[in-house]
């Protein structure tokens, strides 16, 4: 009951992290199977069906139930540490957000026992996805379960625009906010920009397959492509939602353990800002083989190609963050070091596929994959694990362990290579992604074979970690306040994990890497910026769960408003919107609740304090 209703950021971090650690599971055992379906020509493992639901599946966890959570819950555990604040913004929404992306990814894959999942791959082009060509529930799962896990974001990117904004400690200037704080910042106002698209696309798409619209069924008057628009108008900025924490991480783990300040820090914060203003402009460079005519593709084209410099600006800058420093080679920054040239090959292929008349011959095939998943899975992927190797044992208290850490990332990152180096040559030689076999002699075979020997190595890599987490848990939380006793922020000036309250007193920032400059000063720790005093702390509260359940029970009752049933009963519930009304009854009461109980909280104070501490 403590985790269900608990509106803590710190622990709201760690739902979300086993939430996403579960969904990655998921989406990593979908990766496998499709992988071994392709270790050879013409093979039965799979039937053509479902490799199409594990390829739309896989493709729709990963991104949105698998990655996305895991960047939640390192936002959730660091940023109010790190700007010097004792919570977010809104706790309550926090809650909300949680439980409503949990509600959201297990409708979706509610879809695998209730009648077949989406078979139309992630990206759900119409008219695939249209009850024409996709005639169970599988893409009604997607649409609905997607729109109720995107509230979820977009309540946390609201969320964190507001904390960042408001709640920095004294003395903390935008321009002395780490990098981190800065990355999910511009993350969160790109969520608020791009999350509002694909929820519309995803209501008229519903409202087609449903009740019979005719947004994108041509038969009707509609138009397929204008789902292609709303989709990636969505779809290209969720990249950089999915990639600039990734950046923010990397530009704090390399200064830490280079032992230097992080080279260019405003040139870093304004490349953010330009990667994400431009990361709204390039959408239609998915669409080059649509027929959008010169003009249009040489427009996206060159603006895609401009986003190459402000990356390029960042690459440099953490190369020479490392240089002359005095670098330590361990496990978070193994994984942040590995990132660099990792993610540095799929900007090239990304550039590469910028070019309208070469995207013409890479588009559709196994070129994309590999670009795409260099830098998802190269970089993204690589950035969480130096992220969560870095801040466990502030999350959590205990040390990973360094061997195993270290074997993590060589597995992963040979695992990863083996993978999806080969894929960009069995792409030129004309391999079509989403094919479920293949005929032989036609050199795909030894790439699709290497390919999927790399995919085993990546999951070897993976069942490591978590024999990491599992050993470590078992040892008793006793890690020191600065683990790797080269903390540059604010995060490492508390106890591991941080009490209930963040900071005892707020801490005044005197420049940037606030830790760091007083530890140059001579000081163990943070001046503070008031007295200690009274700590007013929000309420536990279920509210936000039970919302989540009525959205939940509202989305699978107007899922199945259309069904004929043998059962008078069901039939009569279902077809009369009576579940979603009842759905939609909860969710609504419990805001009434919220909004005519006025709930003041509860302070702690300054003698439990002083008796209280730990660390």
């Amino acid at each position: 009951m403590d985790w269900i209703t608990t509106v803590d950021h710190k622990k709201i971090a760690i739902l979300y992290l086993w939430a996403g650690g579960f969904f990655f599971g998921i989406g990593g055992l979908e990766a496998i199977l499709i992988r071994i379906q392709l270790i050879k020509p013409m093979n039965t493992f799979l039937e053509a069906q479902t490799f199409n639901e594990l390829i739309t599946m896989h493709g729709t966890t990963m991104i949105f139930l698998g990655v996305m959570p895991v960047i939640f819950a390192l936002m959730n555990a660091v940023i109010p540490l790190q700007i010097g604040a004792r919570d977010v913004a809104f706790p309550f929404l926090n809650a909300l957000g949680f439980w409503t992306f949990l509600f959201g990814g297990l409708l979706l894959n509610l879809s695998w026992l209730m009648g077949g999942a989406p078979d139309a791959g992630w990206t759900a082009y119409t008219p695939l996805s249209t009850t024409t060509y996709s005639t169970t529930h599988g893409v009604d799962f997607y649409t609905i379960g997607l729109q109720i896990a995107g509230l979820g974001t977009l309540i946390g990117g609201i969320n964190f625009l507001a904390t960042i904004i408001t709640m920095r400690a004294p003395g903390m200037t935008y321009m002395r906010m780490p990098m981190f704080a800065w990355t999910t910042f511009i993350t969160s106002a790109i969520i608020l920009f791009a999350f509002p698209a694909i929820t519309v696309g995803l209501v008229l798409l519903t409202f087609d397959r449903i009740i019979g619209a005719n947004f994108f069924e041509v038969g009707a008057g509609g138009n397929p492509v204008l789902w292609q628009h709303i989709f990636w108008i969505f779809g290209h900025p969720e990249v950089y939602i999915l990639i600039l924490p990734a950046f923010g991480i990397i530009s704090e783990v390399i200064p830490t353990f280079a032992r230097k300040r992080l080279f260019g820090y405003s040139s870093m914060v304004f490349a953010t800002i330009l990667i994400a203003f431009l990361g709204f402009m390039v959408w239609a460079h998915h669409m080059f083989t649509t027929g959008l005519g010169p003009v249009a593709n040489a427009l996206f084209s060159v603006s895609t190609m401009l986003i190459a410099v402000p990356t390029g600006i960042k690459i440099f800058n953490w190369l020479f963050t490392m240089w002359g420093g005095s670098v330590r080679f361990t496990s978070p920054n193994l994984f942040a070091v590995g990132f660099i040239p990792t993610f540095t090959m799929g900007g090239v292929t990304g550039v590469m596929l910028a070019s309208a008349p070469a995207d013409f011959q890479f588009h559709d095939t196994y070129f994309v994959v590999a670009h795409f998943h260099y830098v998802i899975v190269g970089g993204l992927v690589s950035g969480l694990f130096a992220g969560l190797h870095y801040w466990w044992p502030k999350m959590f208290g205990r040390m990973l362990n360094e061997s195993l850490g270290k074997w993590t990332f060589w597995t992963f990152i040979i695992g990863f290579h083996l993978t999806f180096f080969v894929q960009h040559f069995l792409g030129l030689m004309g391999m079509q992604r989403r094919v479920f076999t293949y005929l032989p002699n036609q050199d795909f075979d030894d790439l699709n074979f290497v390919s999927t020997i790399g995919a085993g190595l990546m999951g070897v890599g993976v069942l490591i970690f978590l024999t990491n987490i599992v050993l470590t848990s078992r040892k008793p939380a006793d890690a020191p306040a600065d683990p790797w006793e080269d903390g540059r922020t604010l995060e490492w000036t508390m106890s591991s994990p941080p009490p209930e309250y963040n900071f005892k007193q707020t801490p005044l920032v005197r420049g940037l890497d606030a830790f760091w400059k007083e530890k140059l000063a001579g000081h163990k720790e943070m001046t503070p910026a008031e007295p200690v005093g009274s700590i007013h702390m929000p309420s536990a509260t279920i509210l936000p769960f039970l919302m989540s359940v009525g959205i939940f029970i509202a989305g699978l009752g107007f899922m199945f408003s259309r069904d004929d049933y043998a059962n008078a009963a069901l039939g009569f519930l279902f077809n009369n919107y009576i579940v979603t009304a009842l759905g939609l009854a909860i969710t609504f009461g419990c805001m009434l609740v919220r909004s005519l109980y006025d709930d003041h909280g509860w302070h702690i104070e300054p003698e439990e304090l002083e008796g209280g501490e730990r660390g």
